[in-house]
């Protein structure tokens, strides 16, 4: 049974077919983020502590780090990104003990968080061009590490998932040349958003199949892709990952957090309830007028594709006796009581149907 191993200094997350779902949390990223870009060339790193604590508390078994910031100041990546990766995976890796997943498109980025990353991080990425294999594979090999192997190459993404399907394979054929095992590459098929090609639902099950069977592989992919330019996207993500589960695949990088609501959409929703003439109690607060009301919290929380990954976690016996699935609907901690153990995270709170 292929199992992919990455580690922090101390804890060990497995990626199998016959593990619990592997989520790698996404939020580490300032690709689209212009306030934690500038945050980040200002040198504040607060929202990067915060989305750490609370992607780990939201149940990510692994969290990325990608310092990929094109600074106003100095434009070059290939020399600002490394003392930023190096600096972020130590900060990272002083707060929570998950293992994390270097993630650049800057091979001296790569190196430098390798460099100071403790335990055996997964490595994010490699493809099929062929400057990127000889870049990154003798860095695979040389830090002893798994791999996440991305479906393009010089051609570019392919529509065709034959055509992905065979990238794949050459790259796991190539690091089998550097002495890198399969059960060290985690294959990501390529989601292409469903609102663009109406079968690209079907096309990554079918490919997430044929890795498990063919090439005996992980896999992983950018979760949040399958619904892009979709209204409800939470919606067709939580559809999309227990099935996408179901296929064979492993893990998925992704956002695990539910935002907290702002104060606007509360007082907007306020308003409008209010003009319905329901009188709302005098003491209601705002977290307990979003959950009545069906906004969600006022704190960041485990998000919906949780829930269905717990869920897809209990029917698929990977989850044992439902364990992990009791604790995650526990009832939420008292006020003083965060912080006491999983069970009370702002995450566990009962949802209703």
């Amino acid at each position: 049974m292929t199992r992919t191993i990455v580690e922090s200094k101390s804890k060990t997350a497995i990626i199998g077919f016959d593990q619990p779902f592997c989520v790698i949390g996404e939020r580490i990223n300032p690709t689209g983020r212009k306030k934690l870009a500038a945050e980040l060339e200002a040198g504040d790193f607060s929202t990067v502590e915060r989305d750490a604590v609370a992607q780990v508390l939201a149940g990510a078994t692994v969290l990325d780090i990608n310092a990929g910031v094109v600074y106003n100041s100095n434009p070059n990546p290939n020399e600002t990104e490394p003392p930023l990766m190096r600096k972020i995976v130590e900060l990272v890796q002083g707060l929570v003990d998950v293992p994390l997943c270097i993630d650049s498109s800057v091979p001296g980025a790569l190196e430098a968080g390798l460099e100071v990353a403790e335990g055996r991080p997964l490595l994010n990425s490699v493809t099929g061009e062929e400057e990127r294999l000889e870049e990154i594979l003798p860095l695979v090999k040389k830090y002893n590490i798994p791999v996440v192997a991305i479906s393009n190459d010089d051609t570019g993404i392919s529509e065709d998932p034959d055509v992905r399907f065979a990238v794949a394979k050459k790259i796991v054929e190539r690091a089998a040349d550097f002495g890198i095992p399969a059960h060290d590459i985690v294959v990501d098929p390529l989601v292409m958003p469903v609102g663009a090609m109406g079968t690209a639902g079907l096309q990554v099950f079918a490919l997430v199949r044929r890795l498990r069977e063919e090439l005996g592989v992980n896999t992983t992919c950018g979760a949040s892709n399958i619904s892009f330019g979709l209204p409800n996207r939470h919606g067709i993500n939580n559809a999309f990952l227990p099935m996408a589960m179901g296929a064979g695949m492993t893990s998925a990088i992704m956002n695990p957090v539910a935002l907290p609501v702002g104060p606007k959409k509360i007082a907007e929703k306020r308003a409008e309830v209010e003009a319905t003439g329901i009188v709302l109690p005098a003491d209601m607060d705002d977290e307990a007028f979003c959950q009545m009301f069906g906004l969600g919290s006022t704190k960041a929380r485990a998000g919906k594709e949780m829930e269905a990954i717990r869920a897809a976690n209990f029917l698929t016996n990977n989850d044992p006796h439902g364990g992990e699935w009791i604790k995650f609907n526990k009832a939420p901690a008292k006020e003083g009581e965060e912080g006491r153990g999983r069970g009370g995270r702002a995450g566990g709170r009962r949802r209703r149907a």
